[in-house]
């Protein structure tokens, strides 16, 4: 049996109730694991004095696999969302999210079965901006106007989109990869190129390069992303595997995940060459902390992505079997997965977790 050393991230807020269940869940499978417990977020800020302290991410390096719970990122002011900062430094450039319909989750739609690809690095999500009004970005105006003979409002804030050859390249081919390697037909590119000619333009350059190697095997379309949008809520059903620039591939990630029932069943998978992190897209719910009262199902479901990553396949079905077959008789769940969200009848996170692990067992 292989060993495994796995870095386990509580995070924030539900994160080490939701963290715990996972654990226990992924133990009952038999497994020979080690985890390597780290902090990061608002409980790291206190004890390091930084959300993301080196010694987890030198876990991770060492490790190459983590399981995350959700980290709080604060809106508009403190610092930069955690999550973005670990797929920078560890350069885990795809995010991988599958959306599937599970039976007993409460949805308007039936039998979908997506996976978005969404580039993790690059575009406005790089992080390179600009504060209104500062003296470096007055500068960068003027070089702006001066440049592109466009003008620019002296009270503007200052974003940058990069994408590149290579960043573009890249996640379209981990997408096609993707694809062939799990059986699926299809993989469209998604845009706005018609607006944005050298940047969008450049990843759709890009995936048609790489679309060309696979021709005959798996095919290929692009579409605008608004329109895409439309698609994907008036015929989900035409399709598969979805890859995106960063910022469109947030947004699609969480458009599919409503189409399944929402962000508590939806996982999540940042995906590099030499390290993996595994994490619920949904977030940190501060206001359920200790409550024994958060939905466990998508970090369960996270768990799965990061056995068959690690070559588990079988036991990656069997956790996944128990998880769909918990869900789809509706006793053991909490509330948020009842037909009525007011049940008494709904379970907490640790009693979920326990009907998940008498399924396996």
């Amino acid at each position: 049996m292989s060993k495994y050393n796995i870095t386990l991230i509580p995070g924030d807020g539900i994160g080490p109730e939701i963290s715990d269940a996972a654990k226990r869940c992924v133990d009952a499978l038999g497994l020979d694991i080690t985890w390597e417990v780290m902090e990061a977020g608002q409980g790291a800020i206190e004890k390091y004095n930084t959300p993301l302290p080196r010694r987890t991410l030198d876990s991770i390096r060492k490790n190459k696999v983590a399981l995350k719970g959700p980290i709080t990122t604060p809106v508009g002011g403190g610092f930069r969302s955690v999550n973005v900062e670990l797929r920078k430094a560890l350069d885990l450039y795809a995010c991988l999210r599958p959306c599937r319909t599970y039976k007993g989750v409460r949805s308007r739609y039936e039998n979908i079965d997506l996976v978005i690809v969404r580039e993790n690095t690059e575009d406005l999500y790089a992080g390179i901006e600009f504060e209104k009004g500062l003296k470096d970005t007055k500068v960068l105006i003027a070089m702006l106007e001066k440049l592109s003979a466009k003008s620019i409002r002296a009270d503007s804030a200052i974003s940058i989109k990069p994408i590149s050859s290579e960043g573009a390249k890249r996640i379209v081919k981990f997408a096609f990869e993707y694809a062939l390697k799990n059986n699926r037909k299809k993989v469209t590119a998604v845009h706005k190129a018609n607006i944005m000619k050298y940047t969008d333009g450049l990843f759709l350059e890009a995936a048609r390069e790489i679309a060309e190697y696979y021709e005959g095997r798996i095919l290929f379309e692009d579409r605008i992303v608004d329109n895409m949008c439309m698609q994907l809520v008036q015929k989900p059903e035409d399709y598969d595997v979805l890859v995106l620039p960063n910022l469109y591939g947030d947004i699609i990630s969480d458009l599919a995940a409503g189409l399944i029932g929402g962000l508590g069943v939806a996982p999540g998978a940042n995906i590099g060459e030499e390290a993996a992190v595994f994490e619920p897209t949904h977030g940190s719910a501060p206001q359920y902390k200790g409550m024994n009262k958060a939905n466990p199902a998508a970090i369960l479901l996270s768990s799965v992505l990061m056995l068959k990553y690690l070559g588990e396949e079988k036991r990656a079905l069997k956790l996944e079997k128990a998880i769909a077959s918990v869900i789809e008789e509706g006793k053991s769940v909490t509330y948020d997965l009842k037909k009525d969200r007011n049940d008494p009848a709904a379970v907490g996170t640790r009693e979920m977790a326990d009907a998940i692990i008498r399924k396996i067992k």
